[in-house]
């Protein structure tokens, strides 16, 4: 059969909350479930057997092997509706949401949840690797006597945790390290970030001023609204910020152009035409293409998110269409300069000619459809769950607009990026 159309159906989740505050107690599992619950509400999906079910986390547990499946099994949906785990760092939501349309298209399930939730307040904090094994040695043991001679390796010294590290395995640089050399790099000034990042708070606060999110976000825990907005920010107070990322006098990177770390969970419901028309579901946006590029940051001397810019260009080129072809661009903001970075890249010849292989360079981004309500640096980033943010977000805002095409661009760790259109219906 021929590839059918997808379609975003809704989306919600959870007010995205700083690490360490109000969601503190709550596990990847609690927060998943309770995003697929606000969704199962408001679409009157209670008891509903759907297609499949595709989310993850970045940061897990052990106990959180089956992630995905638990957290279906935890909420209204129907027991018997399958789901499994996807993991691409930062990019998980949008990665699950193209493959459960990818399914959808060819006609394999009718209707999908895709998402992604994270934690850095309950992150798990392993064991020492010597007193791991050691316990290895005793559970294997077959005798008492193998048992005790097993217990005596034991260590005061073992008992101190592993640290959990936010660095990149191939390097030892923390993701904001790195992206403070590419910052440097393409010359990135800090009035541009703490203007971008001022601006990322003010669109969210006037999206949640005029109600964008009443249909997109469900309370959680007391909480009703992103506590990490700001909606007084301005550049002259972010100046005032020291630069956290980079040395020197050349370092430009602050908290306050940079995502805190943050706790939350988003997932989006896609289907069929004929599966949303028989539950009289209004189709918000049609899914279009997906693609996903990776970058030798470790010997290649790319930056470590400089990926979206050739996922965009392969995207472009295989639907024949141009950067300038769209109402709305949504940049995931894992930091003000990443995005920046991003946007010169594309408007670089030599970078469009050199790296991405173009004749022309990709060309400039009218700013005023950028991020138009806000993105991950007023809202933050729990890691897993951006993707499903701006997939519902960009979604709802074409079907308001009625007509036109969004550009999705997500960078992720590894050297990774997810990027994919949706389009007005």
């Amino acid at each position: 059969m021929s590839p059918r159309d997808v379609y975003v159906l809704g989306g919600n989740r959870i007010p995205f909350v700083r690490s360490g505050g109000k969601y503190l107690k709550a596990s990847n599992q609690d927060m998943l479930t309770a995003a697929i619950d606000g969704l199962v509400s408001r679409h009157d999906l209670s008891g509903e057997r759907l297609g499949e079910v595709a989310a993850g986390a970045v940061i897990k547990h052990a106990r959180d092997f089956n992630l995905t499946r638990e957290s279906v099994l935890g909420s209204h949906l129907s027991p018997q509706t399958p789901a499994y785990d996807v993991q691409q760092a930062c990019g998980t939501g949008l990665e699950a949401t193209i493959l459960v349309a990818n399914k959808i298209a060819l006609g394999q399930v009718d209707s999908a949840i895709a998402g992604g939730t994270d934690t850095t307040s309950d992150a798990p904090l392993a064991i020492n690797d010597d007193l791991r094994r050691t316990l290895m040695m005793v559970n294997y043991a077959k005798t008492p006597q193998q048992r005790l001679k097993a217990l005596t390796k034991i260590r005061p010294g073992q008992f101190a945790p592993e640290q959990p590290k936010n660095a990149e395995p191939r390097t030892g640089l923390a993701m904001g390290d790195h992206q403070a050399i590419t910052t440097k790099e393409w010359g990135i000034s800090r009035e541009a970030q703490d203007e971008l990042a001022a601006l990322s708070h003010q669109n969210l606060a006037a999206a949640y001023g005029r109600g964008f999110f009443d249909d997109l976000v469900t309370p959680y825990l007391g909480v009703s609204k992103d506590n990490n907005l700001r909606p007084d920010s301005t550049p002259e107070k972010l100046a005032k910020l020291k630069p956290v990322f980079g040395k020197g006098e050349g370092a430009t990177m602050t908290a306050g152009n940079s995502t805190p770390l943050t706790d939350g969970a988003s997932v989006v419901l896609l289907g069929s035409a004929d599966w949303a028309q028989e539950r009289k579901l209004t189709p918000l946006a049609r899914f279009v293409d997906g693609e996903t590029a990776a970058v030798d940051y470790v010997h290649g001397g790319e930056g470590l998110l400089m990926a979206p810019p050739y996922a965009i260009a392969r995207l472009l080129q295989r639907n024949g269409l141009t950067l300038q072809d769209f109402e709305f661009y949504e940049f995931h903001e894992a930091f003000a300069s990443t995005v920046l970075c991003h946007l010169a890249a594309m408007e670089s010849p030599e970078f469009c000619k050199e790296r991405l292989g173009l004749d022309e360079p990709l060309g400039s981004v009218d700013r005023s459809k950028l991020n138009v309500n806000g993105s991950s640096l007023a809202a933050g980033h729990p890691f897993a769950a951006t993707g499903g943010r701006i997939v519902a977000s960009l979604a709802k805002m074409l079907h308001e607009k009625g007509s036109g095409r969004g550009l999705i661009s997500i960078c992720a760790a590894g050297g990774q990026g997810v990027v994919a259109i949706l389009e007005a219906v």
